[in-house]
C-alpha cells in the first residue's frame, strides 16, 4: 500500500480508511536510572531505558493514571513496550492501585510488551504479553 499523496495519513473520523492510520504519540523520553514514571511516559505507549545498569521503573499511582486518562473506563486498556537499549535490565515496578500479572522485568537489549487494563476506579493490571 502506498501512503496516499492528499490527505497525508488516515486520522480517526477524517480521511480515507485505506490511508494510514496516525494516532497521537508523544516521543519517549530514554530513562539511564531508575525513576518514577509519569502518566505522560504511558501515553504514547513506549518506555525506553538505555544504561549499562539494572534499575526499577516505578509506574505512577493508579490515581495519578486516572486524572490523566479520564476518559477510561473500567476494561478500557492500552500497550506499553519497554524497550531496553543496552546491557542494563529495567524492571517495572507497580505503584499504588496496580496489580501486576506477569514477570516484569525487562530483558537486556530487547523488548518487552505490556498491556493495561482499566479494573476500577484507580485500579489498574499490568499484564506481560511478550518479550
Amino acid at each position: 500500500m502506498a501512503i496516499a499523496n492528499g490527505t497525508g495519513g488516515y486520522q480517526a473520523g477524517d480521511g480515507n480508511i485505506n490511508d494510514v492510520l496516525f494516532v497521537p504519540s508523544a516521543i519517549p523520553t530514554a530513562y539511564t536510572a531508575g525513576v518514577t514514571l509519569a502518566p505522560a511516559d504511558l501515553f504514547g505507549g513506549l518506555v525506553v531505558y538505555n544504561s549499562a545498569s539494572t534499575a526499577n521503573l516505578v509506574l505512577p499511582t493508579a490515581a495519578l493514571t486516572d486524572a490523566a486518562f479520564s476518559n477510561a473506563r473500567v476494561g478500557s486498556s492500552f500497550d506499553i513496550a519497554l524497550i531496553a537499549l543496552a546491557a542494563g535490565v529495567p524492571t517495572i515496578t507497580v505503584g499504588t492501585g496496580w496489580t501486576l500479572v506477569g514477570s516484569a522485568a525487562g530483558v537486556a537489549s530487547k523488548s518487552v510488551l505490556f498491556k493495561v487494563v482499566k479494573t476500577g476506579d484507580a485500579a489498574y493490571n499490568l499484564y506481560r504479553t511478550a518479550g
